[in-house]
């Protein structure tokens, strides 16, 4: 196997929780050296939050695998000084605090910048740098709201729903590897200039919206929830089964639309003309619905499943966690992989996500306990014993 594809590369995580992170965990699944800043004592919050094992979040072993982690309180000076002399050894720094609260320490972009032209740094904020909301509080779930898809996800006249995770954090974290990639291009074929990467919650939400603004500007409409289907393409739809299991059936594609009317038994509707396209369907989509509802209310979700899979139309069931770790097409993808908790307890973590054929991302060294790295990582950047020694006293590390 080929060294990992973004080996020799060093990052530096100032941020917590889940957002910057995210966007760390990815470069760290693919080579990189992430060194993770943590305030003394309680660590990132991340460590507490949802179901804990032996006082550390279960989550964390996912979130922080590949990373090395530093006790370092960046309110105090002492911190700050050493946090300049990591940002001068370092590619990347990733931060997630509110706008100007690193210029507040002194490591801000134009103090790192002049430290290290070559330093790429991403910033990832509620609603980013600039811009009259810049200095609002806002985790994912308002950049969720703001950026058009909290209104959606909800039944027509219900309360909107959110997703049932952070999916607003973790779209800005992919947004922001995926800058950093960007930049460490530019970097290389442009004289080794860094920049700053500036990422906002609701704009990495607002940019998967789709036809959501343009439908507004040219004919002023407002798109409105729609429950489980798809507005506009059809036929799209969970369809409740005989034994109570909901078929998720994507008959949208032409070719795939007359399979299904086949399937279903419904012949007169794959050949009326007027379902020929998109166009015609989505405009008699309850009417579709209703013809595939009716089909799948007579048959178990098996057997629904079995009948849409022999006739290649696509369609699934709704998996919960048990489904997933049960499916055997997630075990040949490499989906789950095994790790080990600090007691030795075997634990399945999701796999690595995209897949590269010639250098794969991987699992190099488990989520580390809170400052399990300082001593290395401060006596690699010049600190003494001495220095280290009376920094503990103050707190610093």
């Amino acid at each position: 196997m080929q060294p990992s594809v973004l080996s020799g590369l060093r990052v530096l995580e100032l941020g917590q929780l889940i957002a910057g992170p995210f966007a760390a965990k990815i470069l760290g699944e693919f080579g990189a050296e992430v060194i993770k800043i943590e305030p003394p004592g309680a660590g990132d919050p991340l460590r507490k939050w949802r179901l804990l094992k032996d006082g550390t979040s279960v989550w964390w072993q996912v979130q922080s695998r590949n990373k090395q982690s530093v006790e370092l309180d960046l309110r105090k000076p002492e911190a700050q000084a050493i946090a300049r002399d990591l940002a001068k050894e370092a590619d990347v720094l990733i931060e997630n605090f509110r706008p100007g609260t690193l210029e507040g320490w002194g490591l801000g972009w134009e103090d790192l910048h002049a430290l290290n032209p070559g330093l790429v740094m991403l910033r990832i904020s509620g609603y980013g740098q600039t811009g009259p909301y810049r200095d609002r509080p806002g985790f994912g779930v308002i950049g969720e709201a703001m950026g058009g898809l909290r209104h959606l996800t909800a039944e027509p006249g219900r309360t909107p729903v959110r997703v049932g995770v952070s999916i607003g954090d973790s779209l800005a974290g992919l947004h922001g590897a995926l800058g950093v990639l960007l930049a460490l291009y530019h970097r290389k074929v442009n004289g080794g200039e860094g920049q700053v990467i500036d990422v906002a919650l609701y704009e990495a939400v607002f940019h998967m919206m789709e036809s959501l603004l343009p439908e507004y500007s040219a004919f002023g409409v407002v798109r409105e929830p729609s429950g489980s289907a798809l507005p506009g393409i059809a036929p799209t739809n969970a369809y409740r089964c005989a034994d109570g299991g909901y078929a998720l059936i994507a008959g949208n594609g032409d070719g795939i639309f007359k399979r299904l009317m086949v399937c279903i038994g419904r012949e007169d509707l794959a050949e009326d003309s007027g379902l020929a396209g998109n166009d015609g369907r989505a405009a008699r989509a309850a009417e579709l619905d209703a013809a595939i509802g009716a089909w799948s209310a007579t048959r178990s979700l098996d057997e629904v499943l079995a009948a849409l899979d022999e006739a290649r139309v696509p369609a699934g069931r709704i998996y919960n966690a048990r489904d997933i770790a049960e499916d055997p097409h997630f075990r040949a993808r490499d989906m789950i992989l095994q790790a080990r908790l600090p007691d030795g307890q075997a634990i399945e973590v999701p796999g690595i996500v995209p897949k590269l054929s010639l250098t794969p991302g991987q699992v190099e060294r488990p989520a580390p306990a809170l400052g399990a790295d300082t001593e290395a990582v401060l006596r690699r950047a010049g600190v003494s014993e001495a220095a280290m020694t009376e920094l503990r006293a103050k707190g610093v590390i």
